[in-house]
């Protein structure tokens, strides 16, 4: 049997494969790109969605005060001033950055970058959403205490390497209240992993996932969640904690000779602590991504495909930061509504008092874990 092969067809299929050769060229370097690129859109995304979320509660911090104060807030730039902080962000970014005379330069600069990271790494253990967290770790919940344990030594640097004696009071004073508060706010934590019987993030908020909103730990747990959440706002150097940058006793504390991007870096880690505090306040007490019903059918019925689970993962993500948000307001609200504390008094409140009191939550917590088992 003899096969005819016609001769335009051959060149057909020599002509297309030259096409396809030629193509497949052109791609290589959009393949090369795509190849960089993708491991770097898990970093990258969750960095600006940050950062986003910085500038948001900004904004929202001034549009609460100003409604608290029954005075206008921000409203020129942008729609009701909603570029505001991206505006105050620029200016600090143009402007000189001066450096101590006298001071330690190394020290001076390395300060704030150190604060900066310490906060920008906790948010490696947060989950987000379903099945949505950067590092579902053993232990997350003591590793975001341990990083956040560095930032204040970025603080002490910063008011030591100044060479200046408000900066250096300061900088004693943040290191002094993040020693006094961290320890109840650990015991708090350390309560939460018996109750859970996990330190991973992401098995404590599927642990409150059984029985909806009364699964909470808010409810297991109510006196630490307010040990939980008076140490967070001492953590945050907010009011009525914010002593190592108090304007009438000490300028601006570790801050008064920054300048520059400098300064915004430290406004910047001001805020990614509240955010990671908020966020850490809905994992730990408020059911993370769960709704207020029982919701042990809902990720399940929506994974049938890969439509449904993505569908399930952005619903999550709203949930979190609904309840964080909310956490925000009552922090934004107390900042207008107690006056600050004395330095004794503020030791004595976490020494003394929280300080007791959460130990014996730690107590009460392992005994009920120990009679239950």
């Amino acid at each position: 049997m003899i096969m005819i092969i016609d001769t335009t067809d051959v060149q057909a299929i020599i002509s297309f494969s030259r096409l396809e050769l030629e193509s497949l060229s052109l791609l290589e370097p959009l393949i090369e790109v795509y190849r960089i690129v993708r491991p770097l859109v898990p970093i990258f995304t969750p960095i600006l969605g940050i950062t986003i979320g910085v500038l948001v509660i900004v904004w929202l911090e001034r549009e609460i005060s100003a409604g608290i104060q029954q005075r206008i807030g921000p409203e020129y730039a942008g729609p009701l001033g909603i570029l505001q902080a991206l505006a105050d962000g620029t200016k600090l970014l143009f402007k000189e950055n001066l450096l101590p005379s006298r001071g330690d330069t190394r020290l001076f600069s390395l300060g704030p970058s150190i604060a900066v990271i310490s906060i920008f790494l906790s948010y490696l253990v947060i989950p987000f959403g379903y099945h949505f967290v950067l590092a579902d770790l053993s232990i997350g919940v003591f590793l975001w205490i341990a990083i956040s344990s560095i930032a204040p030594v970025g603080l002490l640097m910063s008011g030591y390497g100044s060479n200046n004696k408000y900066s250096f009071l300061g900088g004693l004073r943040a290191a002094a209240q993040s020693i006094s508060y961290e320890i109840p706010l650990t015991l708090c934590v350390l309560s939460i992993s018996l109750l859970s019987n996990s330190s991973s993030t992401v098995d404590i908020v599927e642990a409150q996932s059984k029985y909806g909103f009364w699964g909470w730990n808010l409810w297991r747990q109510p006196i630490g969640f307010l040990v939980f959440i008076i140490s967070s706002l001492a953590e945050c150097e907010r009011l009525p904690f914010d002593l190592p940058e108090a304007e009438e006793e000490l300028v601006a504390g570790y801050q008064t000779e920054y300048s520059g991007i400098k300064f915004g870096l430290f406004y910047i880690a001001s805020y990614l602590n509240l955010l990671i505090s908020s966020l850490f306040v809905t994992v730990l007490y408020l059911g993370g991504w769960n709704l207020s019903v029982p919701s042990l059918s809902f990720p399940y019925f929506f994974e049938i495909n890969k439509a449904g689970r993505v569908f399930v993962t952005i619903i999550g993500i709203f949930i979190t930061l609904a309840k964080t948000y909310f956490f925000l307001f009552i922090s934004i609200a107390t900042r207008w509504t107690l006056p600050r504390l004395r330095m004794d008094q503020l030791l004595n409140l976490g020494w003394k008092f929280l300080l007791p009191i959460s130990l014996g939550n730690l107590l009460l917590t392992t005994s009920f874990q120990l009679f239950s088992l």
